[in-house]
């Protein structure tokens, strides 16, 4: 029997036909998909804004994120919304994904450092790559997942 404080807790979905993972004390809810408020002259990966309980969540397609080619958003298409640790501060995200698979426990010896692939763009979003029940499961950084924020110089260079 493993000691239940030595594993680890991850949420793992589908996306483009691989299964990732986030840690588990991040996700604050998931949710089926729902159409969002566009924001003009946004990034192509943000969707958009949704309205929780009075709290504006953006709302980023993981799969335009990641550079994967479009899917249309199904019966099976979500929502995770999580906590993550911003410039600006701890705020919601919400990251659409092909389907949520299950929460699964992982020890720290099937935890293995991502590996090193020199030039690869988003690469920055892999935390670790983890084996379980004979799958691999790429771990990523929920912190790295957020659109990035402008400065107020960046947001005037823009509009200029």
């Amino acid at each position: 029997m493993e000691d239940s404080a030595s594993t680890r807790k991850v949420l793992t979905f589908s996306l483009g036909g691989e299964v990732y993972g986030v840690d588990i004390l991040r996700v604050k809810e998931i949710r089926g998909w729902s159409p969002v408020t566009r924001i003009p002259q946004s990034p192509e990966s943000l969707l958009g804004v949704l309205n929780l309980r009075g709290v504006i969540v953006p709302i980023v397609d993981l799969r335009v994120r990641f550079g994967l080619p479009a899917a249309d958003f199904n019966a099976v298409t979500v929502t995770i919304v999580m906590s993550l640790v911003t410039e600006s501060g701890i705020k919601e995200h919400g990251f659409v994904v092909d389907s949520v698979r299950d929460v699964v426990d992982l020890t720290p010896g099937s935890i293995k450092p991502a590996p090193e692939v020199g030039g690869v763009q988003g690469n920055e979003y892999i935390e670790a790559i983890a084996t379980h029940d004979e799958q691999m499961l790429i771990l990523l950084n929920a912190a790295m997942l957020a659109p990035r924020e402008q400065s107020s110089t960046e947001a005037a260079e823009q509009a200029a």
